[in-house]
């Protein structure tokens, strides 16, 4: 069922408060909450997710992250249990990762301090003696990761029956993780009559299989993209650069001297991976720090705080320690490799451009990856501009447009008495022209303009062409020879290489060796 916001005429907006979020139906204690917090007007997620909640109805959204769903299931879920015996779960939240954990539940801390709700956030790398110490105690509100739930209900240590709400925040991003049997069970152990929200950024097959198992006649919601006005430019403005393996970090640094991000995410497939790159950048003058799975809690608070403060200006990471971190504003998204799925690099680049601002999306693959990387135009309907490689020559200028404008600032800002006698005294022994040509110099080289820098070989940034009937390989009928993505769920990955079809002349065999075989 498709949801249409509808108001009955008995609403009448609560007095002094934002009209905006009154007329969805929420009490005083929330409306005093987020003015205080300074919200003026829903969110288009929030505006049309709200009223169905808290009008008891079972939810299934589907919105870009940054689009405000964290206030969308929050707020009616406070205003749901506000009024429940306390101290025993009236609530569960379920989220992919541990950083989403935390920051749901600093959402849900924030929301409800009005009503005095207790929130518990549970996931694993944490030790599970204080999560026990807590939950014997009594919570209100527990936001927990499938994992550390279902290894909390096995030790009976969380009770279910008391729920009365469950959200199932980021489920695609779930599922990807593995979470499906979890998710199964974790459900089963919670009341029949409970109220279940779902939020997801994609829609895929599995998706729709949950929500038809655990969803009750569902508002089904979807906040589509704001179109752009005529003549504006897309908030995320998205290239690929195409270069040989070899010469991959080398261009990405070259790259990033180009574009000097403030802050920027670097996506990379695996924990070794990031390691090695973020040695690498470190090499190369840039501040970048690793985060991936192998880190302990203490290890990535330090990394996540450093970013967050500007001592970092590169956070290099894996998809999955990715999700659910809290960073407000990312200048740059850079897929150092591809993702394995469409649906991953949608999920990666959502990370800038958000809250209306402009954003900058660059990957950096090999030959090899082009069709990939047309897969990802076809399935996301956008453009991605395949750029050449910065020339050493294309660095030297734009580091001289940053030395001017460097200088420019210096001479509006004045303050310059003490250096004017310098320049007296140098203007006596030559040319002022000279003296002022040496200091840009000077600064020019103190922005490393100067290092002995090579051109990185170009290669064909033309797309390989798709297989004719006359071309198609032997054994595929269709000539695909493993281009086609897979379905959602079903094969290999979308960028694992084909296997190809069998040889002319050859016949396949099948040998039951057993299981001693290996």
């Amino acid at each position: 069922m498709k949801h249409e916001t509808t108001h009955s005429s008995a609403e009448t907006p609560a007095k002094g408060f934002s009209p905006g979020f009154a007329a969805l139906g929420l009490e005083a204690a929330l409306l005093t909450t987020l003015d205080t917090l300074g919200y003026e007007e829903p969110t288009p997620i929030q505006r049309e997710a709200i009223p169905p909640l808290l009008a008891g109805r079972d939810l299934l959204g589907q919105a870009e992250t940054g689009t405000g769903k964290t206030a969308a299931f929050t707020l009616p879920l406070l205003q749901r249990i506000a009024h429940s015996a306390r101290r025993c779960p009236s609530a569960l939240i379920l989220v992919p990762t541990r950083e989403l954990a935390i920051q749901v539940g600093e959402a849900v801390t924030r929301y409800g301090k009005e009503l005095r709700i207790s929130v518990l956030p549970v996931y694993g790398g944490q030790a599970i003696g204080p999560q026990f110490y807590a939950l014997r105690r009594g919570v209100d509100v527990v936001v927990a990761t499938p994992g550390r739930a279902l290894d909390h209900i096995h030790r009976k240590t969380l009770q279910l029956k008391t729920i009365q709400m469950v959200v199932l925040d980021e489920a695609d991003e779930m599922l990807d993780m593995g979470f499906a049997e979890d998710l199964d069970a974790i459900l089963e152990q919670t009341p029949k009559e409970r109220q279940t929200a779902l939020f997801s950024a994609t829609m895929p097959f599995r998706i729709a299989s949950i929500a038809k198992r655990y969803l009750k006649e569902p508002v089904e919601i979807k906040i589509a993209k704001e179109p752009l006005k005529a003549g504006a430019a897309p908030r995320v403005h998205q290239t690929a650069y195409i270069v040989a393996r070899q010469h991959k970090v080398a261009a990405l640094a070259r790259i990033l001297d180009m574009e000097a991000p403030k802050s920027a995410l670097v996506f990379c497939r695996t924990r070794i991976e990031v390691d090695e790159l973020t040695a690498m950048l470190t090499g190369c003058g840039y501040k970048a720090e690793a985060i991936h799975g192998g880190m302990n809690q203490p290890q990535r608070d330090r990394v996540m705080s450093a970013f967050r403060s500007g001592q970092t200006e590169l956070l290099v990471a894996t998809d999955v320690a990715a999700r659910g971190l809290d960073i407000p504003s990312v200048s740059h998204v850079v897929n150092y490799d591809l993702p394995m799925s469409p649906e991953g690099y949608v999920h990666r680049i959502g990370r800038t451009g958000r809250a209306g601002r402009e954003g900058v999306a660059i990957t950096v693959i090999d030959p090899r990856e082009q069709r990939l990387l047309w897969n990802i135009e076809q399935l996301t309907k956008a453009k991605i501009v395949v750029m050449p490689v910065p020339t050493v020559a294309d660095l030297r200028t734009k580091r001289l447009a940053r030395t001017k404008s460097a200088i420019e600032e210096v001479l509006a800002a004045g303050e310059l008495h003490l250096f004017r006698a310098v320049l007296a005294s140098l203007a006596e022994q030559g040319d002022p022209m000279e003296v002022a040509a040496a200091a840009i110099k000077l600064a020019f080289r103190m922005q490393g303009g100067e290092r002995k820098e090579y051109d990185i070989p170009a290669v064909s940034g033309k797309p390989p062409e798709r297989p004719s009937m006359a071309q198609r390989p032997m054994g595929d009928p269709r000539g695909r020879a493993g281009s086609m993505l897979p379905r959602e769920g079903q094969g290999r990955p979308f960028n694992a290489p084909g296997r190809g079809g069998r040889k002319v002349g050859m016949a396949k065999m099948y040998i039951g060796a057993g299981k001693e075989a290996g």
